[in-house]
């Protein structure tokens, strides 16, 4: 289990991340980045989870620029209000929250080389981060909404990418996946027979053998990249 600690960004905005700590000695660190509900239960659990696994878990509050706290379930209701927040982050100023996530991965940096992942709007921060930010050696985004839109497909990653989709997905179509497969051979893409949100066991679209083999691909990148 982790605990909450306060972080501060270039611009002296101070908001929380969830960090757990591995056993032993890190083997680096992975930042994880939330989906639209929050550094929620599910999120922590992913986190523990990469703290198990010998990394240094470090998650990050992105919503706290817009609204503090968030931690909310998979409800209709959750979903309306994650997808205004998402819209009211996309909306702030350049740099926006990537501060936030660079200040994580200088957090992180205290043990080795650090990664990246995220998780639906967190996958697309992960393909930006992977873009624009400085300090990681990888990045995996699952399932990024928008990541496959021109705009983002025209970015250029600075680090190795091991991309996660699902082809049940109706908010990326396939299409779209295999236009940014085109784009950046570089890339290692895989597409399960699944649908959006599959990694999340409290999602109804969990699909546990796809949520299995994506995280055996990603230990296997993040063992690669940082150790």
């Amino acid at each position: 289990m982790g605990n909450f600690i306060d972080l501060q960004a270039a611009d002296g905005f101070a908001f929380p991340a969830y960090v757990a700590q591995p056993a032993g000695k890190p083997r680096g660190a992975v930042v994880v980045l939330q989906e639209i509900f929050g550094v929620n239960s599910h999120i922590r659990s992913v986190a523990d989870g990469y703290a198990a696994d010998g990394y240094l878990a470090v998650a990050p509050a992105t919503f706290h620029r817009v609204k503090p706290g968030v931690d909310t379930g998979y409800s209709q209701e959750d979903m309306g209000a994650g997808m205004a927040l998402k819209a009211a982050v996309e909306a702030l100023p350049a740099p926006g929250v990537l501060q936030d996530i660079q200040a994580a991965i200088a957090h992180g940096a205290s043990a080795g080389k650090v990664g990246i992942v995220g998780y639906c709007y967190g996958g697309l921060l992960t393909w930006r981060s992977a873009c624009e930010l400085n300090g990681l050696s990888a990045a995996v985004p699952y399932y990024g909404g928008g990541a496959t839109t021109p705009d983002e497909i025209a970015r250029k990653p600075k680090v190795p990418v091991l991309a996660h989709f699902g082809d049940q997905d109706h908010w990326i179509p396939l299409d779209s996946v295999e236009a940014f497969k085109k784009a950046h051979p570089e890339v290692e893409v895989h597409i399960y027979h699944a649908n959006h949100g599959f990694n999340c066991d409290q999602r109804g679209s969990y699909n546990e053998a796809a949520a299995r083999l994506a995280r055996e691909r990603t230990l296997a990148f993040f063992r690669k990249h940082l150790g």
